[in-house]
């Protein structure tokens, strides 16, 4: 029988009423492969995922599908955000036989979990054939299944192995230029990004290429990020109409989302954009973020403090059937009737021609010229035409929110929330809304009440006042920075607390002493098939590059030379085998901490915020910050205070100058 209405993930609830005898991923599903000596189907996918709910409809859903896959296997259904750990293993092997990787993620794997056979998406005919054949094989010649099953396993083992030949004992800056170089092979210079589609926007890729071009002063590459920022905030990808940014582009300009939205891309992508204002104050890059927060806060926000997963790529349309993309599209006559005599005016802002046009007649909106030149080319005022657009997206906001919304995956995950939650404190730092900050430190409340127990561990998960999934470590390491970020912009030493008792937490259940980096889960998580260490870095950072630049803050803030040393240790593993900076711009940002440039600063005064805030909404990637308003026993800042003056301790590579009370001088020697 089908278990998973005893689920709460939203994405195994999808699947509760499939005729499938699904069962989740937990030890007595494991264990009923082994009793009854029956292979493994293991699925794989996530709630908004539209090619997921495709193959559910076509397969899962059908009874004759049903009866091949109840007959001869055992069936597990997982959920990758509740469980990252299985997905990486099965994504491995799947990659390892394929070349490639997706979801929804499908194996066929012998009784004790080692895989077989798999891939991505497959029609009903498909993947019946395919169950069937292999299931005719396991029962005529199980020693031949078996014997590619070990052959396999190795290969998923090594794949796991982090080795370092190279024995090199200091970074050397230097070897960050080739790879840039490299790199800038792939940009695409009309519509920024890679020149490739999909495109996705892999915010970190951006953080590093900014703070690269600002210390080299590389002109042509901040062009590049500026760019890129403009495309996507231009681009369909973009919700113009009511914030928050979709997934990816399935085209090379950034017109066409695959629609869901995803909360690690927003708060990965507030954090760019806030930095990138800092920068060039540019009010596009400012719109981006009060748009974006704006839609977190009423759509993916509980009443707790916690932020949810996501939105759907699909919602129903005017048939009353699941489409993707229902909701956000437009077709010409609704336009006009909505828009009305500024119709003409609207579609060269919006592209409602061949540029803009996506299939069947719908328009995704996307802009190509900046508002100056649309209202020169019509002799109006920007002004003008910026409160007509303005007016333009909230009428068409009135009339979406009478469409059905896509559908929510309200589960909690720890390693998002604190995604999200820095997100709202970089966006703080840079717009200095009070607003931002309170929601910020009332999610962290959220994660320290209800995802961080009693015995020191993090869970992964939050559903219904429920916490059921050990962390792993990405919780850690993302729960740890977002901590480090509430401490720059409040000078409350509990956060930097926090953060060394998680550091420490990882350092006894995670580290491994001999590859020299974290594992993904937890020693007192069960083993699975092989173990998973994640360094490289994707649509969301590597845990071990995050790991890596925490540990690099803390030794800092603390004077911790062992902190010191394994951050270094990991960084000195990856850089020298780096060949595609793409997949390493985490680790390639750290590596510039420990550049000549990089400074600290501490403030210490009763004053110290109050200036505080004017450094952290200037843009100085290469400065930790670290301030007192009272007397502190921080390492960094002990004996610093004084009562009757604000001063500033100006450090590079752990030597500090002569300490100053002049504000400009302290300015003009980090410019």
């Amino acid at each position: 029988m089908n278990l998973l209405s005893k689920e709460t993930s939203p994405y195994l609830l999808q699947h509760a009423n499939n005729p499938v005898h699904w069962k989740a991923w937990n030890a007595n599903s494991l264990a009923e492969a082994k009793e009854k000596n029956s292979l493994i189907i293991i699925s794989i996918g996530y709630s908004a995922c539209h090619w997921c709910h495709v193959m559910e409809h076509e397969s899962f859903e059908d009874q004759e599908v049903a009866k091949v896959m109840n007959n001869s296997f055992v069936n597990i259904k997982v959920d990758r955000e509740e469980r990252p750990d299985v997905d990486a293993v099965y994504m491995k092997a799947v990659q390892l036989m394929t070349r490639r990787g997706g979801w929804p993620l499908n194996v066929v794997a012998l009784p004790d979990g080692r895989p077989i056979w798999g891939g991505t998406y497959f029609r009903k005919e498909e993947w019946m054939q395919t169950l069937g054949q292999l299931q005719e094989v396991y029962q005529s010649n199980p020693e031949k299944v078996t014997d590619y099953a070990e052959k396999l396993h190795e290969g998923i083992q090594l794949l796991s192995i982090v080795e370092n030949e190279k024995s090199e004992t200091t970074i050397n800056q230097e070897d960050l230029i080739p790879l840039v170089e490299k790199w800038k092979e792939d940009f695409d210079w009309e519509f920024g990004g890679m020149s490739r589609s999909p495109k996705f926007m892999m915010p970190n890729n951006y953080h590093f290429l900014m703070r690269f071009a600002f210390q080299k002063k590389d002109m042509k590459l901040f062009d590049f990020v500026n760019l890129t920022l403009t495309r996507m905030a231009f681009g369909g990808v973009f919700d113009t109409v009511d914030g928050g940014f979709s997934r990816y582009s399935v085209d090379n300009k950034w017109h066409v989302p695959h629609f869901e939205k995803m909360l690690y891309d927003n708060g990965q992508l507030v954090s760019l954009y806030s930095d990138a204002y800092k920068l060039t104050g540019n009010p596009l890059y400012k719109e981006v973020v009060e748009k974006t927060l704006s839609f977190i806060e009423r759509e993916l926000m509980n009443s707790e403090g916690g932020f949810y997963c996501a939105l759907d790529a699909d919602s129903l349309n005017s048939e009353n059937h699941l489409e993707e993309g229902a909701f956000y599209v437009w077709t010409i006559p609704e336009l006009k009737t909505i828009i009305g005599d500024d119709f003409e005016l609207f579609s060269q802002v919006f592209n409602i021609n061949t540029f803009g046009l996506w299939e069947d007649g719908n328009y995704v909106l996307i802009q190509n010229k900046s508002l100056e030149d649309i209202a020169k080319n019509n002799n109006i005022t920007i002004a003008t035409l910026q409160k007509k657009k303005i007016f333009w997206e909230k009428i068409l906001n009135i009339k979406r929110e009478k469409r059905s919304k896509p559908r929510l995956d309200d589960k909690c995950l720890t390693s998002w929330n604190a995604i999200m939650l820095k997100g709202f404190v970089d966006a703080y730092k840079s717009l200095e809304n009070e607003n931002y900050l309170n929601l910020a430190l009332r999610n962290a409340a959220f994660i320290i009440k209800n995802l961080w127990s009693s015995e020191g561990n993090l869970f992964h998960n939050y559903k219904n006042q429920k916490s059921t999934i050990n962390g792993y470590l990405e919780d850690y390491c993302f729960v740890i920075t977002a901590f480090i970020s509430l401490y720059e912009v409040t000078f409350d030493e509990k956060w930097l607390l926090h953060a060394k008792q998680l550091t420490d937490y990882s350092l006894e259940h995670f580290y491994d002493e001999k590859s020299g980096f974290f594992a993904f889960t937890s020693n007192l998580d069960e083993a699975l098939i092989t173990s998973h260490f994640e360094t490289e870095d994707n649509v969301i950072p590597a845990s071990n590059s995050v790991m890596g630049k925490n540990l690099f803050q803390l030794s800092i803030y603390f004077e911790n030379s062992y902190y010191e040393k394994l951050s270094q240790r990991m960084l000195l593993n990856i850089i020298p085998n780096v060949q595609y900076p793409s997949a390493y711009s985490n680790w390639m940002d750290l590596a510039m901490n420990y550049s000549d440039e990089n400074k600290e600063l501490a403030i210490c005064g009763e004053l110290g915020l109050e200036y505080g805030k004017k450094i952290n909404r200037l843009y100085f990637p290469n400065v930790i910050l670290a301030g007192a308003v009272k007397k502190s026993n921080l390492p960094f800042l002990k004996d610093r205070f004084d009562a009757n003056q604000t001063l500033y301790y100006l450090c590079q590579n752990r030597t500090c100058g002569t300490p100053t009370d002049d504000f400009e001088e302290i300015i003009t020697n980090l410019n």
